[in-house]
């Protein structure tokens, strides 16, 4: 695998994948019993935006840095930049240093009670992400496949729960019908489980199989949110990106119908973009 996520920190797909993250968090915690949260693809959990991967690509000047100067943002987008912020506390205008990726979003959510498997298949990177959590209890790092592991651990103790499944999508085609068969059995063990799935959009013919699976499979309850930034209609570019959302949390899609406009306007290259926000299934 050649994928590096420090050259695209903070672009346009990891703000729209990290405030719905929070979002989904915060909607566990409005429960006193603890909670699981598993990700499949952890990469090594903080970026340095001012590396020279990040510094070669610039994405972030396209992404989280078009949001930092949002007057009274949506409730998402303010506890994203609440995060960010907390750990930039020298970036309070337009510069941030620190770049954090899902694995330390998810550690400074939740709470003491709370827990969190990582995986992660790449030596360095997993070596660097257990570095990070060290001397975080509630946190386990795991260098494994996290599709089979995934399949292995749930469900999880606490019986509640997020899985987040981000993977570098290096092999379109061959990654969704990875993820199909890693939900398969997963939802099959854990059914009452929130799945979030990110997924890139290059050619919408590559995308419309995999919302048909839901349907087709029975996964009952599932929501689909997308943001296009040009025409879905070149493979040679990220033309936008999605998630699908198994058990969304009650009226979740009521934030993100607030969320979302704005990101649109915010991260929109050419034209005014394009959002998506439907149910795939409904039970």
């Amino acid at each position: 695998m050649n994928y590096r996520h420090a050259f695209h920190a903070g672009n346009f797909a990891d703000v729209f994948k990290h405030t719905i993250l929070i979002g989904l968090l915060d909607a566990l915690k409005q429960k006193a019993a603890p909670f699981c949260y598993f990700d499949t693809h952890a990469g090594t959990g903080s970026y340095d935006l001012r590396g020279v991967e990040a510094e070669k690509t610039a994405e972030a000047a396209d992404g989280v840095l078009r949001l930092l100067d949002v007057k009274s943002p949506q409730p998402l987008l303010q506890a994203y930049l609440d995060l960010l912020r907390s750990l930039n506390p020298a970036g309070a205008g337009r510069e941030l240093a620190l770049y954090p990726g899902s694995p330390l979003i998810a550690a400074k959510t939740m709470r003491d009670t709370d827990r969190a498997v990582l995986c992660e298949l790449q030596p360095d990177e997993a070596a660097q992400l257990k570095k990070l959590f060290a001397h975080d209890a509630r946190v386990g790092v795991h260098q494994r496949d996290g599709y089979t592991a995934l399949g292995a651990l749930v469900p999880p103790k606490e019986r509640r729960g997020l899985v987040l499944i981000d993977p570098p999508f290096e092999a379109q085609d061959d990654e969704f019908r990875a993820v199909e068969a890693a939900l398969d059995t997963a939802y099959s063990r854990w059914p009452t489980g929130i799945y979030a799935i990110w997924y890139p959009i290059k050619l919408r013919e590559q995308t419309r199989p995999f919302h048909r699976w839901f349907a087709s499979n029975k996964i009952g309850k599932t929501l689909v949110v997308e943001l296009l930034r040009q025409p879905d209609d070149s493979a040679l570019r990220l033309n936008g990106c999605g998630m699908v959302i198994v058990n969304p949390p009650w009226q979740f899609d009521q934030q993100l119908r607030q969320l979302m406009p704005v990101l649109q306007e915010r991260l929109k290259v050419s034209g005014p973009g394009q959002v998506r926000l439907d149910w795939l299934t409904r039970e």
